[in-house]
């Protein structure tokens, strides 16, 4: 083998006296050594190396550990207690290559997911094969991200636990809701939960989704979700959802990229109290012009405040029980690009008086 051994003179000086360009030079040039030699090193070199690169990395800085941890992480024989040094770093730069593809022990990598950040459990979760026990730490402590991260990977066991938890969570989330629902290990029992929990476009991008196999028993849920709502159509309460876009508001103002995430998640508290929140037009009349089959008030809203098409699209699929088609929507774009600023806003200041009397 390309013994390291041409190198070790230079190690002590260049850990002591080099600058940071010397360090992180000769830092790549074993690393290149050992990185060619690699698939051919018996554990008593890859050893070598762990102490060689272990001593150097002492006194380095971060960019170029950063650097190590992207050339080493997918070595199926990286020096080992090299790469657990690095994943157990603070920088994610440092730690996320390795924490993503590196061989790592079981027990450190579930120890990393109950001490570390958010940004480090989320590239564990994207790791190849995870097991149950690391699934339910992720899920337990993860946060939105993390959550639509391993619920997304498809190498991760995920125990009956840790989906109760996702399906809880998917009730404020759309998307976590639609990745979760798109799980072939989901629990019968907990995908019946999630569906009657899900959003109208939730439930619509699953059944559209789904295998042949399962859509009659998605469509059998969801027409039992029809019967119950159409048998009890209680109201809705906004309270949970007007104190956070109010909240969200009042801290940066909302903006016309968070109405369409709130929409295109699902959220349809959110994205109705939000249009209230920014056109200042009372809950309960935009609640109850956004059910009627029409979708003039979507445009109306919208264009007052200066929202574009996708917005407006993402809007009006959003609407629960109401079925937005092409023709819909192309009839709905002709009168949004007729719709002046003006004509929106004198309809929308007529509606901030009405305080839920009626239309």
């Amino acid at each position: 083998m390309g013994s390291p051994a041409s190198l070790l003179p230079e190690l002590e000086d260049v850990v002591q006296h080099g600058t940071a360009e010397k360090r992180a030079e000769t830092l790549r040039r074993i690393t290149s050594l050992f990185l060619d030699g690699a698939p051919s090193f018996r554990d008593h070199h890859v050893a070598l190396f762990d102490d060689v690169i272990g001593y150097l990395i002492e006194e380095i800085e971060a960019k170029a550990l950063a650097e190590l941890a992207r050339r080493i992480a997918p070595v199926p024989n990286a020096p080992a207690h090299v790469v657990s040094r690095l994943a157990n770093s603070d920088d994610i730069d440092v730690a996320g290559p390795v924490l993503k593809q590196a061989r790592l022990d079981e027990p450190e990598l579930m120890r990393i997911a109950e001490t570390k950040s958010q940004a480090h459990l989320l590239a564990v979760s994207m790791r190849l094969g995870i097991s149950e026990s690391l699934s339910d730490i992720l899920v337990a402590r993860g946060d939105r991200e993390v959550a639509r991260s391993i619920a997304t990977n498809h190498n991760a066991r995920l125990s009956e636990q840790a989906f109760t938890t996702l399906v809880q969570r998917a009730e404020q989330d759309g998307v976590l809701a639609e990745k979760v629902g798109q799980r072939t290990d989901i629990p019968p029992r907990l995908f019946r939960q999630l569906l009657m929990r899900a959003s109208d476009v939730v439930q619509k991008r699953l059944l559209a989704q789904a295998k042949p196999e399962t859509q009659l028993e998605i469509r059998k849920i969801l027409a039992k979700v029809t019967d119950e709502v159409g048998a009890k159509a209680a109201p809705r309460n906004y309270t949970a959802a007007l104190a956070k876009t109010r909240a969200l508001h009042k801290e940066r103002k909302l903006t016309e990229a968070d109405i369409a995430e709130f929409a295109n998640s699902g959220q349809y508290e959110e994205t109705i109290a939000a249009l209230a929140t920014v056109c200042a037009v009372p809950v309960e009349v935009v609640d109850r012009l956004m059910n009627g089959e029409r979708a003039d008030p979507v445009l109306i809203l919208a264009r007052a405040v200066g929202f574009g098409w996708p917005t407006v699209k993402a809007v009006m699929s959003a609407r629960p029980g109401i079925k937005v088609n092409a023709q819909l929507l192309d009839a709905a774009f002709e009168n949004f690009e007729r719709l002046t600023a003006a004509t929106a806003q004198r309809v929308v200041r007529f509606w901030q008086v009405r305080q839920g009397t009626g239309e």
